[in-house]
């Protein structure tokens, strides 16, 4: 979009005042659109003679050779398929369902074929594998180039990533040598009756949730956060196909991997516990996270918490969860003193069974929670630890 002033200007000056940005002025006989323009087109509404002309860039019409088919990358370290992949395959799977497309997978790797093979029981139609020692390490120029190239020949609609540090490298990449768009860290999906992707993430700070479209470009990209999505369950004899993709020996590198060194462990994964116990501002002190050690402990589980009293130091912030933390999906998640802000939800409602203690009865995360207990944290916490002693529970 641009905007200029056209002769037809009569230097009235009712666009300088109506500008809300203070960027118009009058040079001579015209006015002159500087620097700051946000093309809000308020200035053209109020101008008598019209000369203020906003222009709009045609829109791209799609290429009749795309299809509906839906395109996953899958992740893989050492020889392991990242669990976030398992999660996008099942979105996948659904979003092919309804649009009666494929569902389609590529990974990448050094002898990485058997691993390939076992992506197809979850529903792939067909898996692109690109197998050589060129790709031994996660060189992302030579992803990209290989990627690039595939998306260009299948034409897929729809093309999901994970949200990992790898996945959030590749995606903008990819999304810029194939001019399309891309929604960062989307925690859900749907389709418009016109088969478009409804891409639906937190933003103002996950205050508001945006849904988002790409209509006039494909494929439509997004990354997905771990943990937000239910992996599916493999279907034995589901009829999909291995299709090993040719490496060429020249492929883009400006740069050269030496080796990767794994960083050093954090004091705790969150993302892979299965009950969490997380506490917020309502606990009120930070020694009072020792209550939630306790029955941590007696339960077999692990403290969290909410940004509020990372922010504050109570806690690390490897322990925090939400959208600026951990996604996380444990078979129990505890929220002790947590209201339940948007942020936080995000990272932390896809939980098995969610239960919420809280002396605000209408506190959010009441919303989301399976069971609830309005009261004052600090006298139901002790309850809860006396009574699990008396059966015995402690581990």
């Amino acid at each position: 979009m641009s905007i200029k002033v056209t002769d037809a200007c009569i230097a009235c000056g009712r666009c300088i005042d109506e500008c809300p940005f203070g960027v118009i002025t009058l040079e001579g006989d015209r006015a002159e659109i500087g620097a700051g323009c946000t093309l809000c087109g308020a200035c053209a509404e109020v101008c008598p003679v019209e000369a203020i002309v906003i222009e709009r860039g045609q829109q791209v019409q799609r290429d009749p050779a795309d299809t509906k088919d839906v395109l996953i990358f899958c992740e893989q370290w050492d020889g392991i398929v990242a669990p976030v992949s398992y999660e996008l395959l099942s979105v996948g799977r659904s979003l092919s369902d309804r649009l009666g497309s494929r569902l389609l997978a590529v990974i990448l790797g050094s002898q990485i074929r058997e691993q390939a093979q076992r992506l197809i029981p979850f529903g792939v139609d067909r898996v692109y594998c690109f197998d050589d020692a060129q790709l031994a390490l996660p060189h992302e120029e030579r992803y990209v180039e290989l990627i690039v190239n595939l998306v260009k020949e299948i034409r897929p609609g729809i093309f999901l990533i994970g949200g990992t540090s790898l996945g959030r490298s590749l995606a903008p990449r990819i999304a810029t040598r194939l001019g399309t768009g891309l929604t960062a860290d989307c925690t859900g999906f749907d389709l418009d009756e016109a088969g478009n992707l409804l891409q639906t993430r937190p933003t103002f700070g996950g205050n508001l949730m945006a849904t988002i479209l790409c209509p006039h470009h494909r494929p439509q990209m997004a990354t997905v956060r771990p943990k937000v999505f239910a992996p599916p369950e493999p279907v034995p004899g589901f009829a999909g196909e291995l299709v090993e993709m040719a490496v060429p020996q020249d492929l883009p590198s400006r740069t050269e991997i030496l080796s990767v060194t794994a960083g050093a462990a954090e004091e705790v994964n969150i993302a892979d516990a299965e009950i969490i116990v997380a506490g917020g501002r309502g606990m009120g002190d930070p020694k009072n996270f020792a209550l939630l050690e306790e029955l941590a402990q007696l339960l077999g589980g692990t403290v969290a918490a909410s940004r509020p009293v990372v922010d504050e130091g109570w806690v690390p912030y490897a322990r925090q969860v939400g959208q600026t933390g951990r996604t996380v999906k444990p078979k129990v998640y505890i929220a002790c003193g947590i209201s339940g802000a948007i942020q936080h939800l995000v990272g932390m409602r896809s939980s098995d069974l969610i239960v919420a203690i809280n002396k605000d009865p209408k506190a959010p995360i009441f919303q989301v929670a399976h069971y609830g207990i309005v009261g004052d944290v600090l006298e139901v916490v002790p309850a809860l630890i006396a009574e699990l002693k008396s059966q015995g529970k402690e581990r």
